[in-house]
């Protein structure tokens, strides 16, 4: 027997002894029981009132219960209605379930009948609450909240994404290790028809190629050593979903040909099987290297390459997108004060201009990473300069490719090396000595061994004082 003590039960009937058999028997069980003997009454108490389940009898002397049940389905979808009715016909019951009762009882009925059928309401209740839980759960995930960023070109997918979700078009998501690709694909299935279907996501680089084939298509018994049983594979499990393919490039050329399959006539074979399968996915794909160099080079399939590439979707990293990194520092910042308990007020200038200022070839995940580092070792109520410097030890990337192939070149990387990493390390340099000086810029030249004249001309610099330092 379930626990039903907060389960609240309206009953809408005009016999007085059917009334008072039905409170009996379901307070004896713990249900809580009100009792309407009008339609216009009952209908006005399952709107207003706080009930769970609903027992309507259809023919009530002042308004059809079939026109109570639509009203109750059309403003109050959250409850579950039990039809009753002692003119039972096949007719009645097809109608009252059309209308969306959720069970039809025949006069007379036993007291186990009754009860059974509230059990069984409530069951369905849990597992629909459960399910839209579930749903809310996801949608709050993948929704653009959690995506921060107010640059251009986020703001111009976040457009994008709007458009290609309410379609099934297949979706290639472009975009370094680490730019969120799992969290924009999401995005799109949260938004989309499909969305009260499953999301599954596939790694396809953490699975050896002969177990990929089998996760993606499942297999049946003694297809290989080891297959014991039939097992469905991810396609099965995606069922009416959306299937998020991520590192997509690295799928043999098999296993391509299949996924090729599958894109273009929306079916695939098991391992071991004689006969294909049909499947009903929305595919979104994800890379982080160049599919079309890739195509070039003989590593990936022409056809299929032109098939997942049908909506493009391209992430910048995080370094072409610095104006967003103050906001996401922020965003995980409030993320793991919450998740510690921690109580930090934030970044210094000093330091938030550090972190704009890295290359960040990590992206966003190298970004949370560190944010997540810093606020488990803060002390402080503010994350300075030093601090950053102190824990982080960021090694600085010259930002291109190749080693420079003139001296002009080389003059030009030095300056940008100078003015992008040494002029933050100054700054700290300078910022450490007044502090351990307690903002006494004369001590502070002297630790160092510097006059103070130029002491304080880097000072001036850096847009610094003794008194500021002192006081963070």
């Amino acid at each position: 027997m379930m626990n039903s003590d907060s389960i609240h039960v309206l009953i809408v009937e005009d016999e007085q002894v059917v009334c008072s058999g039905c409170r009996l028997a379901l307070t004896e069980v713990g249900y809580a029981v009100d009792i309407r003997m009008t339609g216009e009454t009952g209908l006005d108490a399952a709107l207003e009132g706080s009930y769970d389940l609903v027992l309507l009898d259809v023919n009530l002397p002042d308004m059809g219960g079939m026109e109570i049940l639509r009203k109750i389905r059309e403003k109050r979808p959250d409850v579950h209605v039990i039809v009753m009715t002692g003119f039972s016909t096949v007719q009645n019951a097809v109608e009252a379930m059309k209308l969306g009762a959720f069970d039809y009882l025949a006069k007379p009925f036993s007291d186990g009948e009754l009860v059974l059928a509230m059990e069984k309401g409530m069951e369905k209740k849990r597992l629909m609450e459960e399910n839209q839980s579930l749903r809310k759960a996801l949608f709050d995930r993948f929704t653009f909240g959690n995506i921060v960023g107010n640059n251009p070109e986020i703001i111009k997918i976040f457009d994008k994404i709007e458009k290609v979700a309410r379609t099934d078009s297949t979706v290639l998501v472009m975009g370094e290790s680490g730019t969120g690709k799992e969290l924009f694909a999401g995005a799109i299935y949260a938004r989309s028809q499909r969305a009260a279907k499953p999301f599954v996501a596939v790694d396809c680089s953490t699975l050896a190629p002969t177990l990929l084939e089998s996760e993606l298509f499942g297999h049946v018994k003694g297809a290989f050593t080891g297959a014991v049983q039939k097992k469905a594979g991810i396609f099965e499990a995606a069922r009416g979903g959306t299937l998020f393919l991520d590192d997509v490039t690295n799928l043999t050329m098999e296993i391509q040909g299949k996924l090729l399959r599958v894109l273009e006539m929306q079916e695939y074979k098991p391992v071991g099987a004689d006969i294909f399968a049909k499947t009903d996915v929305r595919i979104i794909a994800a890379t982080n290297q160049d599919l079309r160099k890739l195509v070039d080079d003989g590593r990936f399939r022409n056809d299929l390459y032109y098939r997942i590439n049908v909506f493009p979707i391209y992430l910048p990293p995080l370094r072409e997108r610095r104006d967003d990194i103050p906001h996401l520092a922020y965003h995980f910042l409030k993320q793991f004060c919450k998740k510690t308990g921690k109580r930090i007020e934030g970044f210094s200038d000093d330091a938030l201009d550090m972190l704009v200022n890295y290359h960040w070839p990590g992206n966003i995940r190298q970004l949370k990473n560190v944010i997540e580092r810093l606020v488990i070792m803060a002390d402080s109520s503010i994350l300075d300069l030093l601090y950053i410097v102190d824990n982080l030890r960021l090694k600085r990337s010259w930002g291109q490719t190749s080693v420079p192939d003139t001296l002009e070149e080389l003059k030009k990387m030095k300056k940008k090396l100078l003015d992008e990493s040494f002029r933050q390390i100054e700054k700290a340099f300078i910022a450490k000595a007044i502090a351990a000086s307690d903002g006494n810029v004369t001590r502070a030249a002297e630790r160092v061994g510097m006059q103070r004249s130029n002491f304080s001309a880097l000072i001036k610099k850096h847009g610094l004082s003794g008194k500021k330092i002192k006081q963070q």
